[in-house]
């Protein structure tokens, strides 16, 4: 590794020993070497910093950071970012696993198209034990959406334009990647490579099984500004109402859903009077969640199938928000 490395990883970590080890091991073995791996322990209490100190004892590349109050999830980002020294960042999820070949491939992207300023890839879905349970989804980067089409932890970005844009804004707590990659949008091209260099892992302690009403319904909020071509900034200072349509409380619970449990939500969705099309998806989630996993996965491959034909085996694909 160089003095200065090509590339920064970065990773927060909070309370995520039980899938930790296999996170940073898909970073260390990666065919790209030069980088460094920088991991925020955020005031974990399960026994992350005994594992990660001893990743640090393994491989030099590792810079490992603690707090003892939380800086939470808005916080902690900022923060990694902030000790990264290389010009490019790639992000990295404590419960995720990386390709060995997702740095290469997204870091020859970077270094070939100087018009990219964010390039991530598609990914699977696994669950707690590693096991694919959600396949890929090429549908989503053919269908016009405001809503990205890969995680957070995908992403390989251009310091300078997460500078000047400054970095991710705590009033975004809940959906800070999302208004992140919209603002990444207006300053550079997105680039989405087609295949599956991550693997997304659902499981039942993962934050986004969790929902916050007040930030569905702000994001529900400025997206709808975004649609109408204005800048949603000033909403940010704004208090929205709770939502009563459960959009957070069904997305939490898709999570759940694929995560191998009953997400049990019909009843509060009832209370909430969802669309009809809500209740019988929570209703059919409660009564038999395997089936309505097995159908989703014929859906998803039958749509993937569909998009491969308009995607035309394009090496990336632009992302534009619109």
């Amino acid at each position: 590794m160089s003095a200065t490395p090509s590339l920064s990883v970065v990773m927060p970590v909070r309370n995520a020993a039980q899938h930790l080890n296999a996170s940073v091991s898909s970073i260390a073995s990666q065919t790209f070497q030069d980088f460094e791996l920088i991991i925020l322990d955020d005031a974990s209490a399960d026994g992350s910093q005994a594992l990660l100190q001893r990743w640090v004892g393994q491989d030099p590349r590792i810079r490992l950071h603690r707090t003892e109050c939380p800086l939470g999830v808005v916080g902690s980002s900022n923060f990694v970012v902030a000790q990264a020294r290389a010009p490019l960042v790639a992000r990295m999820d404590a419960d995720d696993i990386s390709h060995p070949d997702r740095l290469a491939r997204q870091w020859e992207v970077m270094r070939s198209r100087p018009d990219v300023g964010l390039v991530a890839s598609l990914c699977d879905g696994i669950d707690a034990l590693g096991r694919r349970v959600r396949p890929r989804d090429r549908w989503r980067l053919v269908r016009r959406s405001l809503s990205p089409p890969f995680p957070h932890g995908a992403v390989m970005f251009r310091r300078s334009i997460f500078d000047d844009l400054g970095g991710y804004r705590q009033a975004c707590a809940g959906w800070e990647d999302q208004d992140l990659f919209l603002r990444f949008s207006e300053k550079a091209e997105i680039a989405v490579i087609p295949e599956v260099l991550y693997h997304y892992r659902f499981h039942t302690s993962s934050a986004t099984t969790a929902y916050d009403e007040r930030a569905e319904a702000l994001r529900s909020m400025c997206i709808a500004e975004r649609r109408a071509g204005r800048d949603y900034t000033p909403l940010l200072a704004a208090d929205p109402p709770r939502i009563t349509s459960g959009d957070a409380i069904r997305s939490a619970a898709a999570m759940r859903l694929w995560a191998g449990t009953s997400p049990a939500v019909f009843r509060t969705l009832l209370r909430r009077r969802a669309a009809a099309g809500a209740l019988l998806w929570a209703a059919w989630a409660t009564l038999n969640p395997w089936s309505l996993r097995a159908l989703s996965r014929c859906v998803i491959r039958a749509r993937d199938l569909a998009a491969g034909c308009l995607l035309r085996g394009e090496k990336t694909y632009p992302w534009r928000y619109e």
